[in-house]
């Protein structure tokens, strides 16, 4: 199933579940009804910082609006996933491990050619980030202040703030980022 598929039944299911009409759902999420009417029919392939709105619009985890749902095992191959693109493609989000109430944690394989960023939306309240590089370098903001993380290095912050990842170096970015819901 492509992954365009997968959010357009995961959002159509998810807003089912809570019993709202697509007009509600505009107004819970802040993204419009002809475009949420358009995600759930697979017409559009939606952004990063839109399928966040839905996400915690309808409080619930991010990768739970583009993965199936698996087996108790699971081999995911780099080859097979699908990214989520922002930036114009300069930065691209592989969701690997999807929410699981059990766990309370999703995980992502994040790729940031140079110059490359993303902006994001504060999550639900006791949310954390974790984010490790694995390759070249990234700039972390929270909040109001900004990390430079190089190879190797690490970071943890609360993620109920805006927050955002750039690549300022001159080789691709690559970051492990797992988020852990809180309560």
């Amino acid at each position: 199933m492509e992954i365009t598929d997968r959010i357009a039944a995961n959002t159509r299911r998810f807003r089912e579940q809570k019993k709202l009409t697509l007009d509600a759902a505009a107004g819970l999420t802040g993204v419009s009804r002809s475009m949420l009417a358009q995600i759930e029919k697979g017409e559009v392939n939606p952004t990063i910082s839109v399928l966040w709105k839905i996400a915690n619009g309808y409080k619930v985890s991010f990768t739970s609006l583009v993965e199936e749902r698996g087996d108790a095992v699971r081999v995911i191959r780099a080859q097979k996933m699908q990214p989520l693109e922002e930036d114009g493609g300069r930065y691209r989000n592989y969701p690997i491990f999807s929410f699981d109430e059990k766990k309370l944690f999703e995980l992502y394989r994040i790729v940031i050619d140079p110059q490359g960023a993303l902006s994001a939306q504060p999550h639900l309240k006791g949310t954390e980030e974790y984010i490790t590089v694995f390759c070249g370098q990234a700039e972390i903001r929270v909040a109001e202040e900004t990390f430079l993380l190089e190879k190797g290095d690490s970071v943890r912050f609360c993620a109920d703030v805006p927050h955002g990842y750039r690549n300022p170096g001159s080789e691709t970015a690559e970051l492990s980022m797992l988020i852990f819901y809180n309560g």
